[in-house]
């Protein structure tokens, strides 16, 4: 496995490459998702290459950029065992060289929802880095897990409207043996706040066996939700289309429920796609 840290190595390593080229973004502290990732990108291309960035242009001014979980030499060694190619650690200043620079401003009506509304400026700052990745590592395909749905589903409409030739591959959720969604976050959590946040994939379930049940009205399956969540801090519980717009009945293959919860301080992220 090769490290490359510098831009001008990166992009010598990719014009020696001929084969389909699979592409894992990263902020370090993997777990068993990202991993999942990795083994979908070697499944099917000849060469995978992670990228391990803590990217300061998502973060806020007052969010945990400073705390966000570093663990590089476990990060390179997990990616090795892995069997990943090459992995990706370039230095902030590589990245941002100067501050006043162009930016992508992602489309209003995705964006300023959901993650965007609590997060304002997030999304431009997701869009900047991945599209500096794609341009630097031009993969074939890239990996994307489906609990950032969000941002997913942002980083399709750029890749579509900015005519990027790359494949965008959304990855299905892992979870641990209670059913919560693998987080890098999830570090923050003692154990009783573990123990609340097992009402989110709870929550999940029930709405999954309403719409399989052919309960599909948004209203119910929203407040089957809430109703499992009981009094957690709930950010948001809500079935979208693909586009991210609230819609009134599920519809298979076109809809998904959303959800951000805050339990013990810390932010959880999960969905159910229909």
């Amino acid at each position: 496995m090769q490290i490359i840290a510098d831009i001008d190595s990166l992009i010598a390593w990719r014009n020696n490459q001929n084969g389909t080229i699979g592409y894992v973004a990263t902020m370090g502290a993997l777990h068993q998702g990202h991993l999942s990732l990795m083994r979908d990108s070697k499944k099917n291309n000849d060469k995978t290459i992670v990228s391990i960035f803590v990217n300061p242009a998502q973060f806020g001014a007052n969010e945990d950029f400073d705390k966000y979980p570093r663990a590089k030499d476990k990060d390179i060694e997990l990616c090795r065992i892995a069997g990943v190619d090459v992995v990706f650690t370039p230095e902030v200043c590589h990245i941002y060289p100067i501050k006043d620079e162009v930016n992508i401003i992602p489309p209003i009506k995705m964006a300023n929802v959901f993650e965007g509304a609590f997060r304002p400026g997030h999304f431009n700052g997701v869009l900047l880095v991945i599209a500096k990745f794609f341009n630097l590592i031009r993969p074939t395909n890239a990996y994307f897990g489906k609990k950032d749905a969000q941002q997913l589903l942002i980083i399709r409409r750029m890749v579509r409207d900015l005519f990027f030739n790359i494949n965008i591959v959304g990855c299905d959720i892992v979870r641990d043996s209670n059913n919560l969604a693998l987080s890098s976050r999830n570090v923050y959590l003692d154990s009783a706040s573990y123990n609340l946040a097992l009402r989110i994939p709870k929550a999940l379930e029930i709405v999954s066996h309403c719409v399989l049940s052919n309960k599909l009205e948004s209203s119910v399956l929203e407040k089957a939700a809430l109703d499992v969540l009981g009094d957690l801090e709930v950010d948001y519980c809500k079935i979208v289309d693909f586009n991210l717009n609230p819609i009134e009945k599920v519809k298979n293959g076109e809809s998904l429920l959303i959800i951000a919860v805050r339990v013990g301080g810390v932010r959880l992220l999960d969905n159910c796609w229909f």
